[in-house]
């Protein structure tokens, strides 16, 4: 079998390794030795993206927050759905992904990066949130989702602290988003003793094949 050739590799400001590797054309990045994304599946983030856009079609220049750069996949998909005069800002926590964005990874999503509508910034997304706004639509892309955080800094994103920040930092009928690997219940009792309207759709992980699953939060 092909061996994974490993491309680089980062080490976090709290000691987590991350690591980028290829195969036979799959990318993968790898936090402490876990999955954390690849290029095999990324349908989800991808409608993800595309149903918050739709819930917000009727705005001509929207602003539009993306929690997680990824691979660029729900970035490219946001793109392609927003106006030619939306805003679209990325904070993404560790900056050797937005380098790999740049170098190998990018064809992979169509270089997004490279659209002009795009402000990546390095940095926690819970910063931007509580420091900017207000957001037509805030899509969360961090981790693994509320259920199964690695990095430990982003489990506030999903608490009620975090929530309310992310709810007040939205525009008048915005959007907020979260994409997750699984359904968290935890999760779900918790917006449900909120005072908001929200659904989950679950989803394929990958187009063209029936599991796994992904969980998609829509919170407004």
């Amino acid at each position: 079998m092909e061996p994974w050739r490993e491309i680089s590799r980062a080490k976090t400001k709290t000691g987590d390794t991350l690591v980028l590797r290829e195969k036979a054309g799959v990318y993968e990045i790898r936090c402490n030795g876990w999955d954390l994304m690849s290029n095999r599946a990324h349908a989800s983030e991808q409608r993800m993206a595309r149903e918050a856009l739709a819930m917000i079609a009727d705005r001509a220049a929207p602003r539009i927050l993306i929690g997680g750069l990824g691979m660029g996949f729900t970035l490219r998909a946001a793109l392609d759905a927003a106006p030619a005069k939306a805003r679209v800002e990325v904070a993404e926590l560790i900056p050797d992904i937005v380098a790999w964005n740049r170098g190998p990874l990018a064809p992979l999503a169509g270089r997004p990066l490279d659209d002009a509508r795009v402000d990546v910034q390095v940095g926690d997304v819970a910063d931007m949130i509580g420091q900017g706004g207000p957001w037509d639509a805030i899509l969360l892309d961090t981790d693994n989702g509320p259920g199964a955080v690695m990095l430990a800094g982003n489990a506030a994103l999903y608490a009620c602290e975090g929530l309310a920040r992310a709810r007040a930092a939205l525009a008048p009928r915005g959007v907020l988003a979260l994409w997750s690997a699984d359904r968290s219940p935890t999760f779900e009792t918790l917006l449900a003793a909120e005072s908001v309207s929200w659904r989950v759709v679950e989803t394929p992980a990958a187009a063209g094949r029936a599991d796994p699953l992904h969980a998609l939060y829509f919170v407004t």
